[in-house]
């Protein structure tokens, strides 16, 4: 376990189903670890998935119900996978790793709104630092989870329709490309997006490291090599900057771990709030 400050609050604590189904954690971690030995693209996808939900009305898996117009069906969202390992694990828990982890406290309870239209206070791709501050704000975080927390993109990938605009007539002076891309990487990332080429292509968000979750993700940005442009603006910004070179050195995965827990506490629902859904994608 990653030595971590505990965050708790709002009814959430660590062993909540300590009486009432005491492996519950166990089992969860188990099954995500039989779907991440199977395809470690999986942890991205649920580090991501998190986030989504955490963002839009709180962590209340809102992100996973069914139908039109819900969540699930926003544009930010329709990328969105690990659902299949949300609903293995659910079976699992129904018949009652090594790496990084951290202690989470449990007990919230599901919402029962799932709107796609709420999905606009999700971060984009090309927001200011200024912008991104002030989403992350609004939910209780601060610069330094901020920071963090994008570092999950030390793993996974995202598709050249989303950043190849950087690579191609970004500017009118030097190669064309975005000013912040180290240019000896300009053309690396050319290669792999061409103008004309497949928008859908994935590339990893941590070149060379893409499958380690590690701090790499932010010496890429040191040596502008970010791959989002949301995300290369936290070293090009001298607001944010100071936490990236912090980062970068060993405090990374605790403070991950502290942030994640911290956003897993946002607008949770407890007692009479919420619900517990019978099936995950569906509301009661």
């Amino acid at each position: 376990m990653v030595g971590t400050t505990m965050v708790e609050g709002q009814g959430t604590r660590v062993g909540f189903y300590a009486t009432t189904c005491r492996r519950a954690e166990s089992i969860v971690r188990a099954t995500v670890q039989s779907h991440f030995t199977s395809d470690s693209s999986i942890a991205p996808g649920l580090l991501r998935m998190h986030f989504h939900d955490c963002f839009v009305n709180g962590c209340d898996a809102s992100v996973l119900i069914d139908g039109p117009n819900t969540e699930k069906t926003a544009g930010p969202n329709l990328l969105l996978r690990g659902y299949d390992v949300i609903a293995d694990a659910k079976t699992q828990l129904e018949s009652c790793t090594n790496g990084l982890s951290w202690p989470v406290p449990t007990g919230r309870r599901d919402g029962r709104v799932s709107l796609a239209s709420d999905a606009s206070n999700l971060p984009g791709f090309t927001d200011s630092v200024d912008v991104q501050k002030q989403k992350f704000a609004a939910f209780g975080l601060n610069t330094l989870d901020l920071v963090t927390l994008v570092g999950g993109h030390t793993i996974g990938t995202t598709a050249c329709q989303f950043f190849r605009y950087r690579l191609y007539n970004f500017t009118t002076t030097g190669n064309g490309a975005d000013p912040s891309i180290n240019p000896a990487f300009v053309s690396q990332l050319q290669a792999l997006c061409p103008q004309n080429g497949d928008g859908s292509r994935r590339i990893a968000l941590d070149t060379g490291s893409q499958n380690r979750f590690d701090s790499s993700f932010f010496a890429n940005l040191r040596s502008g090599r970010g791959i989002l442009e949301s995300d290369q603006k936290l070293w090009t910004d001298a607001t944010t900057r100071t936490f990236v070179q912090r980062l970068a050195g060993l405090t990374f995965g605790p403070q991950f771990g502290r942030s994640m827990v911290k956003m897993s506490n946002i607008g949770v629902k407890t007692g009479t709030n919420g619900e517990i859904r019978r099936v995950c994608s569906a509301i009661n």
